[in-house]
């Protein structure tokens, strides 16, 4: 945990005509005031909060939400958290609820890749202006926002860590480039901040080593091979000094954070062979890099990190927070395994940030909307880069029209409503029934018309269950929220038997109604897969390249492959739906690893194959 006053460094598919079954009027109120939990025993990423629509590509007419380059500090046993281009910054007591502060003294163009400092629990200091350049800021009151600049203009101030140790020296650390290295300054905290002339290049990145560092979706880009390093991050703990770092680029699945470590912030700085320390590949929602690790109240630490959306714009994206440890070995490391899924919120007093065994019940299900403007892919891996597929227009025996896109766990698939009004449903037949804890709504940004932090938005709805289709309850009524909640999760107090889930729209923020996917977790009442047999695992001679094959387990939805350096410390892992065979790029060269695998489906996770050990 970054300790003392907090240095805030401001850096920086067609339209049709939907022909439902008549809606069964026999829906019943099944004490709803009490089914939707207000408290935090579980969260789930990417995390519920209401990101700012973004000024960045608003002369293009792009609009978006975005929420990026997180800086989390703890100050006086309550938590702040400063996000690229938000206009202000989030307040939570618990690392769960947020609420957002508009500050009285702010960037017009909001902050980018920020930093922030908590300097024993008197100040907290702040960088961030998306100039570069520009002031520290300093603030003792940030619940009412009031912030004062130190008298003295600092450089190199965006995409950059302000680190105080416990002696009170001061070093800045900075770096965003596919060719130039991380940096490291020394600055008098007690004369404005001012650079003392120590100044040293500490790390870079050596992709022709590190697998993970190689630019591109899955690590492989046709024409660019030099991954970005940036996002630098500095932990100081039992004495060593980590330096966190981000690679290959924020718009990809393997967006992640490695470490270097050092006995002293100026180096040197030793690879730490366990990396990435923070990597979510697989799944719905990927990636987990440019992030910051924050030590909770507790003593427990938690890596906040960028996940990748990249739909509308290469820059779309949002927060994911994951459970970070330091093993015997000193190593460090974050749990991603089902990190898109329901995890145990940090109170839990054993398992905070684990997954909590709710499993995906949704996945798969036949979904009939009542109307279609357009169902679509679309992947921005940049701005000049833009792959669109619209789907076409599907209908099911009755004349419904499909979005089989809301299930299919991909973020970038989405589907438009015709209308933002209430005439608007989305009904899911779950493959199976199951026990419904929780549910997961992600709605899309299609063409929206907002390019800035904008108050007063609202989603509102309501969700029905049944069992057989015909007899419905409400579980679920936002009708009158005020809340703004583009990745809505909503616990219900009670689990509740269902096989049908139907949200019904009254409105939400933006010229149109869309949605990526709507996820339902619980647990099914059939049986958790059997144990994968058959796993060949085949190191290339690139040695950075690994493939994988697997005999496929009847009735599992997906596969988790779990990869690390020794027997007991698999770190790492790649969820995958469907397919018994996979292919990855993100090793390192010299090392050698051990593989295991998993499967799972709505009812559970098998257990555990064989380790298999890879020279």
């Amino acid at each position: 945990m970054k300790k003392g006053v907090i240095v805030l460094l401001i850096l920086l598919v067609c339209s049709c005509q939907y022909k439902p079954e008549e809606k069964n009027t026999n829906t019943t109120d099944v004490s709803i005031e009490n089914t939707n939990r207000t408290d935090s025993e579980t969260y789930i990423n990417p995390l519920d909060i209401d990101y700012t629509y973004m000024v960045y590509n608003s002369t293009n007419n792009i609009s978006y939400r975005s929420g990026a380059d997180p800086a989390v500090i703890e100050f006086k046993r309550e938590y702040y958290m400063f996000v690229t281009r938000s206009f202000g910054y989030w307040h939570s007591t618990d690392l769960v609820n947020w609420k957002f502060i508009t500050p009285q003294q702010w960037f017009f163009e909001g902050s980018n890749a920020p930093t922030a400092f908590n300097y024993k629990d008197s100040l907290v200091y702040f960088a961030g202006n998306p100039a570069g350049y520009g002031s520290i800021l300093y603030s003792d009151d940030l619940k009412n926002g009031k912030w004062k600049p130190t008298a003295s203009i600092s450089t190199d101030i965006q995409d950059s860590e302000l680190f105080i140790d416990d002696d009170g020296k001061s070093y800045l650390y900075w770096g965003s480039s596919n060719i130039y290295p991380i940096k490291v300054k020394t600055l008098n905290k007690n004369d404005r901040f001012l650079e003392t002339g120590v100044k040293k290049e500490l790390i870079n990145l050596e992709e022709e080593k590190h697998g993970w560092e190689r630019f591109g979706e899955n690590n492989f880009h046709p024409t660019l091979k030099e991954g970005y390093m940036e996002g630098a991050s500095m932990t100081k703990h039992d004495g060593k000094y980590y330096l966190q770092y981000a690679a290959p680029g924020t718009q990809f699945n393997v967006y992640a954070d490695g470490a270097y470590v050092s006995d002293s912030p100026l180096g040197p700085f030793t690879y730490m062979k366990n990396n990435p320390m923070s990597f979510k590949p697989g799944g719905f929602a990927n990636g987990a890099g440019h992030g910051v690790t924050v030590k909770q109240t507790n003593g427990q630490y938690w890596h906040f990190a960028t996940m990748a959306l990249a739909s509308n714009s290469q820059w779309e994206r949002r927060l994911c927070m994951f459970p970070t440890y330091f093993d015997d070995d000193g190593l460090m490391y974050t749990n991603t395994a089902y990190g898109d899924y329901p995890r145990f919120a940090p109170s839990h007093p054993t398992k905070a940030g684990q997954h909590n065994g709710w499993m995906l019940l949704s996945y798969k299900g036949d979904v009939t909307v009542s109307s279609s403007l357009k169902q679509v892919e679309k992947f921005t891996s940049n701005d000049d880069q833009v792959k669109i597929t619209e789907l076409p227009l599907e209908k099911n025996a009755n004349g419904q029209i499909l979005a089989k896109v809301l299930t299919d766990e991909n973020p970038k698939t989405f589907w438009v409503a015709k209308a933002n009004n209430g005439e608007q449903s989305i009904q899911i037949e779950m493959q199976q029934l199951g026990n419904i804890h929780a549910i997961q709504l992600n709605f899309h940004d299609y063409e929206s018309g907002i390019y800035t932090r904008t108050e007063g938005l609202k989603h509102q709805f309501t969700i029905d269950v049944s069992e057989d289709g015909s007899t419905w309850n409400t579980v679920v009524d936002k009708s009158k929220s005020n809340k703004d909640t583009p990745n809505a999760y909503i616990v219900l107090d009670k689990p509740v038997k269902a096989k049908f889930v139907r949200y019904n729209n009254i409105k939400v923020p933006g010229a149109n109604f869309a949605m990526s996917e709507f996820r339902i977790f619980g647990m099914g009442l059939g049986e958790k897969p059997k144990p994968v047999s058959g796993f060949n695992i085949n190191r290339e001679k690139d040695r950075r390249n690994v493939s994988f094959t697997w005999n496929a387990v009847e009735g599992a939805q997906g596969y988790n492959i779990r990869w690390g350096i020794a027997k007991d410390k698999l770190y790492q892992s790649w969820q995958i739906y469907d397919k018994n065979e996979h292919f990855m790029r993100c090793l390192d060269r010299d090392t050698p690893y051990y593989f295991a695998i998993e499967a799972f489906n709505e009812n559970g996770i098998s257990e555990i194959s064989e380790i298999f050990y890879e020279e």
